[in-house]
């Protein structure tokens, strides 16, 4: 694409883009007249970069279409690779986690009976104390009760 034609095309979205901010601003306050502004002066800021070049130079060119789509097939497969190692999947030929061994139980049986932390009471206890049991829930109910919530 040539270059006057990009220009003109860039000056044109600044320039629609201006007079909707200017309209912005009268309807809706300064706050949204200068969001507008900003974007507006992205399309010549781009022209004057070069990057509107570079962009329709990519959009006719198949070569680079490629280029791209493997630049994001490489990104996809960094992602997934580092989303398996955080999960800790093993693929076949890779490192493994290490086994316990067979003779080992994986997990304990399920009539031993598991240990309470010290100091706290059995589960069946707390069920039959009830939230009354601990003296700032005590509290915090009479008051509940005094300014008539319950």
């Amino acid at each position: 694409m040539s270059d006057v034609l990009l220009f003109t095309i860039s000056m044109a979205a600044t320039v629609l883009g201006l007079l909707g901010s200017w309209a912005a601003y009268r309807r809706r306050g300064l706050a949204s007249g200068m969001r507008g502004t900003a974007w507006s002066m992205v399309p010549m800021g781009a022209y004057l970069t070069g990057l509107t070049k570079f962009l329709a130079d990519l959009a006719f060119s198949p070569v680079k279409w490629a280029g791209v789509a493997l630049f994001g097939l490489g990104a996809l497969l960094y992602i997934a690779s580092g989303a398996m190692l955080r999960r800790g999947t093993a693929v076949e030929g890779g490192p493994r986690r290490k086994r316990e061994p067979e003779s080992a139980p994986k997990s304990a049986p399920k009539s031993a009976p598991k240990s309470a932390p010290k100091g706290a009471a059995p589960k069946g206890e707390l069920e039959r104390r009830g939230p009354a049991a601990d003296p700032d829930l005590a509290e915090i109910e009479q008051i509940l009760k005094n300014r008539g919530i319950s």
